[in-house]
């Protein structure tokens, strides 16, 4: 009796090593997960935007709970997800109808049957005579209109979307352009598996029934005790088929600069840039280092994630780069506050906050004083060839922290 307790033992402990070596602890998590069927709306999700800008719950009134569900991370993390893309819909919705915003599709020879992208303009974008502003988020799930899901979501509209910028540079007279730099691919279901085909001289496969019935004993229990154990939701399989030309941030900026904002009929173009989207800037004029020279007056960075170094820029650039940009850093220190720059590419000074997702709203302020400073030395210098101002005042284009 215990030599057959034994064996018992010891055959469950294999199983259980078969286990463990097949799957991870995530994978025992998806037993008895509730479906993936989230709503499609956010009156269906019950929340809704108060007049503050802040998502709350129609009934309760309470901020946004992500685990709705204890012990189902995964289903939390789909739920989440479901409602990221419901609000991506709605700054979407914003950009149309609060700024008076449309759609331009990427790429400009777009066939019918091609995966497509799109960016935004406002009306003057490209006949705006004095001044464009083109606006560069960083990269992961955020979309055109977006500087972060997480600040939509769990603190308001203002902090993690750039309807305040939009805003605030149509009122100052900018036209302004809103590139969607994450926006790379199509995404279709694979194909469903063949079996594979049968080599010549054997005989088809035989019948599940009849293999069932060949299984050898040990192997029958460990698929068995496997089962119990993993019983997952079947996700659907998809293939990413990449936009062409805007396949990469750093293509995207590219393929905007070239068919659109060196286009523009804007004397002063200003770029303001969110991490990744600087480090595609950075590209943007080692691909188009005259053009940019040319065009662009200042380029404001928010915790840029650009490297000089890393990404081989000229000389020429670096130099351009330290008399045209700054750059708003994640920092203990209080907003503005000159801090020490590791590489000779740009100032840098602080955005007054340690969270990298806040340094675009912190700085807003001071982002526009630092375009307005640009455009007031060129007034004062009278200048007639591009960049005068700097060439006649050296470091003119940093910002005055005496003033901010």
């Amino acid at each position: 009796m215990a030599q057959g307790s034994g064996q018992e033992d010891r055959e469950k402990t294999t199983a259980l090593k078969d286990l463990l070596s097949r799957i991870d602890l995530d994978e025992l998590m998806k037993k008895d997960e509730p479906p993936f069927s989230f709503p499609k709306t956010l009156e269906e999700f019950e929340y809704a935007f108060n007049e503050d800008g802040q998502l709350r719950h129609t009934e309760t009134g309470e901020p946004f709970v992500f685990n709705a569900r204890e012990d189902l991370h995964r289903w939390n993390q789909k739920r989440y997800e479901a409602l990221g893309e419901i609000i991506t819909l709605y700054v979407y919705e914003l950009l149309e109808k609060t700024c008076n915003m449309t759609k331009a599709i990427l790429p400009v020879d777009a066939s019918p049957d091609e995966p497509t992208s799109f960016i935004y303009l406002t009306p003057d974008a490209l006949l705006n005579p004095s001044k464009l502003l083109v606006l560069i988020q960083g990269s992961g799930v955020e979309r055109a209109g977006q500087w972060a899901r997480r600040l939509i979501i769990n603190q308001d509209l203002d902090s993690g979307t750039q309807i305040p910028f939009i805003t605030r540079a149509i009122q100052d007279g900018y036209g302004v352009v809103v590139l969607n730099p994450n926006e790379n691919y199509q995404e279709v279901e694979k194909p469903a598996r063949s079996p594979p085909p049968t080599p010549p001289g054997e005989p088809p496969d035989e019948p599940a029934e009849k293999r069932e019935r060949k299984d050898d004993k040990e192997s029958k229990k460990k698929r068995e005790f496997y089962e119990k154990y993993r019983n997952p939701q079947k996700e659907m399989e998809t293939d990413r088929i990449p936009v062409r030309e805007n396949a990469s941030s750093e293509e995207h900026v590219v393929h905007v600069w070239d068919h659109f904002v060196s286009k523009a009929e804007a004397k002063n173009v200003f770029i303001m840039a969110h991490s990744y989207g600087g480090l595609s800037f950075v590209e943007l004029m080692n691909q188009r280092e005259t053009d940019v020279k040319n065009r662009v007056r200042a380029v404001a960075f928010a915790d840029s994630a650009h490297n000089i170094w890393h990404q081989d820029t000229s000389k020429g650039t670096q130099d351009w780069m330290q008399q045209h940009c700054c750059n708003w850093v994640s920092s203990s220190e209080p907003l503005d506050a000159p801090l020490d720059s590791m590489l000779p590419d740009c100032p840098r000074v602080s955005a007054g906050t340690e969270r990298h997702e806040l340094t675009p709203w912190m700085s807003f302020n001071s982002i526009f004083r630092f375009f307005n400073e640009v455009l007031e030395l060129k007034e004062d210098d009278k200048a007639e060839g591009p960049f005068s101002a700097v060439t006649t005042r050296s470091g003119s284009l940093k910002p005055n922290h005496q003033n901010l």
